[in-house]
This record gives structure tokens, C-alpha cells and sequence, in this order.
């Protein structure tokens, strides 16, 4: 073999079809993700066994437990949403509905800028159980956080109790709070529910930013 050829292959470095460019990219360091603007702390309360698992899980997840077992104390599910041209970091708390773990979940009512409260639209006892419900949110919670009530367990319409209206009337006489249905099961209106809570923390934030200062610095 000539020489001169070995000499050509010995300074070309390496194959023939190789892209110098190739080196230049896997050199490049991704860009990291764009941080969040707000991070807000949900939390999710109501009776024993109306589904606030399930719609924590559904949210934050898009997945359903069809035999969930029942929180002991708290759990929490993260989730990063964009809305009003913000990305928001959510923080969603899942309490237990025992009475017995009230003196444990109580202390996350304080920081949560949303409040979630379930009832089970085929139980009565969970509708009759608002009102405890209402007394820990004036005991533990900030006056300034936004309230949603949410009938879940729509997909057993047939054996529906709580009619709508009658969860409207509850609702008309809490001042600013919301009320939605839905279904964890079906995953109808989940999502909704609850992008619709967050929207109204940011129309809040955004009427009185002062307030809402220490908001990105809630938790990491």
C-alpha cells in the first residue's frame, strides 16, 4: 500500500462519514427547564370515602385506584400547569377523613392557597358532614384562601341523594366559594374543577400581589 495513502487516512481522524458537528452537540449542556412562577399549595379535605384520592390521583396522574385504600394522615402529589401565560408548580395535599388525624392535618390548612372540600353525591352523611368541615377551614385556614366544593362520584348518577341544587344553596351562602361535580372514575370534569380553583388563586394574586409575595417561596 502507497505510503502517502496511510499518511491521508492517518490525519483525516477516524471514519469518512463521521460529522464533525456531531461533537459540537453532544458538548452542548441542555437548556434547564424554565422555573416556575408561582408555586401554590392545594389542599384536598371531606369525609371518609368520597373519592379525594382518586381525584388527587386523577389529576395529578390521569390514573384511577378502583380499591383505594384510605390515606393515613396525609399524602401529596406534585403537578406543573401553565395558565394565564404562568407555569404554576401545585403542591396537592391529600388528607385522611378521620377525625382522629385532625390534629395532624390541621397544621396544612394554614399554608394552602386552595382548598378542595369533597362530598360523595350518593351519601348523605358526607353532605351532612360540610359544616364540620367549614368549621376547621374558619379555625386553621387563611381567610384569603379560595374554596371549591366538589360532588364527586357522578359516574352513579342512579343513585344519586345530594341533588345539585341542594349543593348550590350550600354554596350560595359561603362567600366566594365554588361548587363543581365530577367524576374520578369517568374523569369527567377533573381537571376542570381544578385548573378553574388555581385560575381563581391567580386572579387574586394578580388584584393583590403583596399579599402573595412569599408564594414562590412557600416549598421547594
Amino acid at each position: 500500500m502507497d505510503s502517502r495513502y496511510e499518511i491521508q487516512r492517518r490525519a483525516g481522524g477516524g471514519s469518512a462519514n463521521a460529522s464533525p458537528a456531531l461533537g459540537v452537540q453532544s458538548r452542548r449542556r441542555k437548556m434547564p427547564p424554565r422555573p416556575a412562577d408561582y408555586k401554590l399549595q392545594i389542599i384536598i379535605i371531606g369525609s371518609r370515602g368520597v373519592g379525594k384520592t382518586s381525584l388527587m390521583e386523577r389529576f395529578t396522574d390521569d390514573t384511577f385506584c378502583e380499591a383505594c385504600k384510605s390515606t393515613v394522615g396525609v399524602d401529596f402529589k406534585i403537578k406543573t400547569v401553565e395558565l394565564r401565560g404562568k407555569k404554576i408548580r401545585l403542591q396537592i395535599w391529600d388528607t385522611a377523613g378521620q377525625e382522629r388525624f385532625n390534629s395532624i392535618t390541621s397544621a396544612y390548612y394554614r399554608g394552602a392557597k386552595g382548598i378542595v372540600l369533597v362530598y360523595d353525591i350518593t351519601k348523605q352523611e358526607t353532605f351532612d358532614d360540610l359544616p364540620k368541615w367549614m368549621k376547621m377551614i374558619d379555625k386553621y385556614a387563611s381567610e384569603e384562601a379560595e374554596l371549591l366544593l366538589v360532588g364527586n362520584k357522578l359516574d352513579c348518577e342512579t343513585d344519586r341523594i345530594i341533588t345539585k341544587q341542594t349543593a348550590e344553596r350550600f354554596t350560595s351562602r359561603i362567600s366566594g366559594m365554588r361548587f363543581c361535580e365530577a367524576s374520578a372514575k369517568d374523569n369527567f370534569n377533573v381537571e376542570e374543577c381544578f385548573l378553574k380553583l388555581v385560575d381563581d388563586i391567580l386572579a387574586k394574586v394578580s388584584r393583590n400581589p403583596p399579599c402573595y409575595i412569599t408564594i414562590r417561596h412557600l416549598f421547594c
